[in-house]
């Protein structure tokens, strides 16, 4: 509650030195503020610097830990995978000898006709040509593929030359396809009978006998064929002795399978308790340096908020005991020494006079 002013001197005196204590603790607050800010940034960059390092090292020595169980087990697929690839090369080779095994007999026939057939066409003379697999198809034709061929070799001759000459033709005239058609079957037709007859007039027997052998060459090789087939679609493996390669196949995988699973383990281990341990002893070597900028900047921020409480009862003691008389504008040093000027060189008596002399003067 606001009382009459028995000594406007002092009054202004003392409104002084509350005013002056107040901008000084202002000042204060502003370094302490600043100083505050600074050791905080200071504290939070070391937090941040240790909690990088122990991420660092965590990541690293999980990192390593991770690359050398990795190296073992790429070590051991590419192991597995070199054991695989000489059991399907072991299997390969056991199948190829199964097959020659198996048609051995029926290759050493078909040589025996071979040569039984090279004999024959030779004590009878038979021309180069007659020996061919395409001389057969159209003279001696037995079987599907052989009817094929003949139906193929009939369609070039007669077919796709004559047209193919007649589309050549600057001018094209049903007449000259005729003609060339005249032309084909007359060379071709004449050279097939030509052919023909002239062979077997003379090698007729041998052609038949040579017909015979080449189709029991042919019945040979189905047979090989089949048994081929019939080898390689076979599932068993247990005439291809392999089990030496099951055996180490079966130790890499068992192998694979423990690494994985040390790996895991490895793995967890670390995160459960080594990652623990690391943290503890980095942020341990750090913990001195931290507590020391900890207590600086809570020894900081204490004195900043007392010097906040301070500010703020010094305003509500100002305001209170001196704004309620001189109001706002004369709450500065300047102006209270003025007013105190005033009263000790006038004849003002109390503060509302000393004030309207001021105002009189032109203070503002």
């Amino acid at each position: 509650m606001a009382q009459a002013i028995t000594d406007v001197k002092t009054f202004l005196e003392d409104a002084r030195q509350a005013v002056v204590e107040l901008a000084e603790f202002e000042k204060q607050e502003e370094t302490l503020a600043q100083e505050e800010k600074k050791r905080l940034r200071v504290l939070e960059t070391e937090r941040k610097a240790v909690a990088d390092a122990v991420n660092s090292t965590v990541k690293r020595r999980r990192d390593e830990i991770e690359k050398s169980y990795d190296d073992e087990l790429g070590k051991l697929q590419d192991k597995l995978k070199r054991t695989r690839t000489r059991r399907e090369k072991a299997k390969n080779q056991g199948i190829k000898e199964r097959i020659k095994e198996e048609t051995q007999e029926l290759h050493a026939h078909n040589r025996e006709l071979s040569v039984r057939m090279r004999t024959l066409f030779q004590s009878d003379r038979v021309p180069f040509v007659c020996k061919s697999p395409l001389y057969y198809a159209l003279y001696f034709p037995r079987g599907f593929k052989e009817f094929l061929t003949v139906l193929i070799t009939f369609a070039i001759c007669f077919l796709l030359i004559p047209c193919g000459i007649y589309k050549l033709l600057p001018e094209q005239k049903t007449l000259y396809l005729a003609m060339i058609y005249g032309v084909d079957v007359v060379v071709f037709g004449g050279l097939y009978i030509l052919i023909g007859n002239w062979t077997k007039d003379r090698h007729l027997a041998a052609l038949q006998e040579g017909r015979s052998i080449r189709s029991l060459i042919a019945a040979n090789n189905r047979k090989i064929a089949v048994i081929t087939s019939s080898i390689r679609r076979d599932r068993s493996e247990a005439l291809y002795d392999l089990e030496k390669y099951d055996d180490e196949i079966s130790q890499m995988e068992q192998d694979l399978e423990e690494t994985a699973k040390k790996k895991k383990d490895a793995l967890n281990t670390f995160e459960n308790v080594t990652k623990t341990i690391l943290t503890d002893e980095i942020t341990s070597n750090s913990r001195a340096k931290l507590e020391q900028l900890k207590e600086g900047h809570q020894e900081v921020e204490s004195r900043l908020h007392y010097t906040e409480t301070v500010i703020k009862e010094k305003r509500i003691f100002i305001t209170d005991t001196y704004e309620c008389y001189l109001g706002k504008e004369f709450l500065n040093p300047e102006k209270l020494d003025a007013l105190k000027h005033i009263l000790d060189n006038s004849t003002a008596v109390n503060l509302s006079e000393v004030i309207a002399e001021y105002r009189e003067r032109g203070g503002k």
